[in-house]
């Protein structure tokens, strides 16, 4: 049945014990210091390849504005024909 799902045991979290404060929210500095562990797994592109991610989005962006703009353009014209 497509609603079935896997019996498969969640994983245990082992690790290092979190310091956590009585209502339950961790402390600035350990979210600090967690905010920083994963940014340094972070694989950053190079500036070349910034250079054409950025190029390639506005050009896209540009496309859209132009298509979007000419059916406007070609819907208003209809309009104007027709209730004008």
């Amino acid at each position: 049945m497509a609603t079935e799902t896997r019996e498969e045991p969640e994983a245990k979290d082992e690790g290092k014990s979190r310091k956590k404060s009585p209502s339950g929210r961790t402390s600035p500095s350990l979210f600090v210091r967690q905010v920083i562990a994963e940014l340094r797994k972070v694989i950053w592109p190079t500036r070349r390849e910034l250079v054409t991610y950025t190029t390639v989005s506005l050009v896209f962006v540009l496309i859209m504005v132009a298509v979007v703009s000419g059916f406007d353009y070609g819907l208003q014209k209809g309009v104007y024909a027709i209730f004008g």
